[in-house]
């Protein structure tokens, strides 16, 4: 799938917020909010319960309006050309609502007569991309949770968008309808060439679907950062957590080591250690532990998962 990284460079920027802020009364419920996503990446907005994620995305589509600051879609104002701005968002912020006794297709047909220049072919070829071609006919009151939530997505796509927005597109859904909403929303941004912002508590499922992730606290950014950003500031160093006979016996020997790569052990558990260091060290390391008599049951790459992550960015605050 063909993502920008960190969603620079102004030619692909098709969604772009700045400085937005939100405030009732005397409480700020977003401050000075700034980030920008790029043609083709999907984003996910994360946030502890409370940090401003749906009040963000209300600002992003005019459900409600902004007290400072502004959002650019397709390069239009939402504050000052809101018409021509809108025109590029599809999206989902509550659950898709359509009409049950009617079935995928007339609601499909019902939607398209409110947009410009949706035929008939288009609708084929959205409801393919979600995998409901099969179930075009058959009305809504039979579709499973799963389904209704793609029928939303193809809705969505129809009048060809440069952002979809998703507010929790996973919510209620079953390991198998997870998985396979999280595949079409892969598929939709490398065929349509369409960015996508998802906000979600599921946090592994974030860190499958997403190349970068917007993480946002007391309506204030945290940080913008790449999908295993931590472990790319140095490539050429690797996490290893090693279950031995005898750590204290183990960690004496890697101490006494000139491995100049070799970094940070300490113990990570009974018979534990946890270290740093370069691949074509690992060798010297094996045969040190094994020639000073240290059993090595197990040898395991460590790596931050997003969940660890987000709890270093927000400071253990829970995510919802």
């Amino acid at each position: 799938m063909k993502t920008s990284k960190n969603g620079q460079g102004e030619h692909n920027t098709v969604l772009q917020l700045n400085g937005v802020t939100k405030r009732i009364g005397s409480k700020t419920l977003v401050s000075g909010l700034s980030f920008q996503i790029a043609k083709g990446e999907i984003v996910g907005l994360l946030g502890p319960n409370g940090a401003g994620k749906t009040t963000t995305i209300r600002m992003i589509v005019g459900l409600i309006g902004m007290t400072e600051g502004d959002v650019h879609i397709g390069g239009h104002s939402v504050r000052t050309d809101f018409e021509r701005a809108i025109r590029h968002v599809g999206g989902i912020i509550e659950n898709p609502e359509f009409y049950p006794y009617m079935t995928g297709m007339d609601n499909l047909k019902q939607y398209a007569r409110m947009a410009e220049g949706v035929t008939e072919a288009r609708i084929h070829e959205v409801t393919k991309l979600v995998g409901l071609q099969n179930a075009l006919n058959k009305k809504v009151k039979a579709y499973s949770l799963g389904m209704r939530q793609r029928l939303g997505i193809a809705q969505a796509l129809l009048h060809r968008p440069s952002v979809l927005i998703l507010d929790e597109p996973t919510n209620g859904l079953d390991p198998a309808g997870i998985r396979e909403m999280r595949e079409y929303m892969k598929s939709i941004a490398e065929t349509e060439g369409i960015a996508i912002l998802v906000s979600s508590h599921l946090l592994s499922e974030m860190e499958l679907m997403c190349s970068r992730v917007v993480v946002i606290q007391e309506g204030k950014l945290v940080t913008v950062r790449s999908i295993g950003a931590e472990q790319e500031e140095d490539s050429n160093l690797i996490s290893l957590s090693l279950q031995v006979s005898n750590s204290e016996q183990a960690r004496s020997i890697l101490k006494g080591l000139k491995i100049d790569s070799l970094q940070a052990i300490e113990e990570a558990g009974p018979d534990r250690l946890a270290l740093s260091i370069r691949h074509e060290d690992i060798p010297e390391v094996v045969a040190a532990l094994a020639g000073g008599g240290v059993g090595l049951y197990r040898i395991e790459e460590r790596k931050s998962t997003l969940e660890d992550e987000f709890m270093k960015w927000t400071e253990g605050n829970r995510i919802a």
